[in-house]
């Protein structure tokens, strides 16, 4: 990926706290134009397989995009072709994940949630919250990534259990997020809990973080 991490947005010099570079990263994204996002999705899917992670998975843990958030429909597409079996997250009333297989996009319903946002979920047969265990790969949603890997999530905490069932299990996917170019930055904030992705992905490019 080409460039340098760029400074957090906002940050005029400080370091916010999550909930505020939260706020401002949503507000870039809510902004943008929807074809920026249909091109962001195309293009994605192309820079997603200079992965070898990705190329050579056999199992991808990964969701499906809303709103402002980098395009995945395409790479899910993508991957099913190449023959990889796909797994896409069912949101439970306690906020945990249950996982089901991607069939292709008729498979997906649309399925509101009380008091949070509307997502398409895999149709098919559930599969319980332990099938993450069997990603060589999994796809995480986030806001930001620092330098260093950190990831900034929504802030839900859904993908913190996925994360913390993965280290219980002893089980070491590589974990990719999906970002606009702007969302790399030079640092976000983190907590001891947090935990470093192995890559990101971007339209200008896949990059791998060093090893802690």
């Amino acid at each position: 990926m080409n460039g340098h991490p760029r400074d957090t947005p906002g940050a005029r010099g400080a370091h916010p706290d999550k909930q505020t570079l939260r706020r401002e990263l949503l507000a870039v994204r809510k902004a943008l134009p929807m074809s920026d996002v249909q091109k962001t999705e195309a293009v994605l899917a192309q820079r997603a397989f200079e992965l070898d992670a990705l190329a050579g998975a056999r199992t991808v843990a990964a969701y499906v995009s809303v709103g402002g958030e980098p395009g995945t429909g395409a790479l899910l597409d993508a991957l099913r072709a190449r023959g990889t079996r796909v797994l896409l997250p069912v949101l439970l009333a306690d906020n945990d994940l249950d996982w089901g297989l991607y069939e292709g996009a008729g498979s997906l319903a649309r399925v509101q949630h009380a008091g949070r946002m509307t997502l398409l979920e895999p149709s098919g047969p559930r599969l319980g919250p332990d099938a993450v265990l069997e990603a060589d790969t999994v796809l995480l949603p986030g806001l930001a990534v620092g330098a260093d890997g950190t990831r900034l999530g929504r802030g839900g905490g859904s993908y913190d259990r996925v994360l913390a069932r993965l280290e219980a299990a002893d089980t070491h996917p590589c974990l990719v997020v999906l970002l606009h170019d702007h969302e790399v930055l030079a640092e976000v904030p983190a907590e001891p809990h947090d935990k470093a992705v192995d890559a990101v992905v971007t339209p200008s490019g896949a990059r791998r973080f060093p090893l802690p």
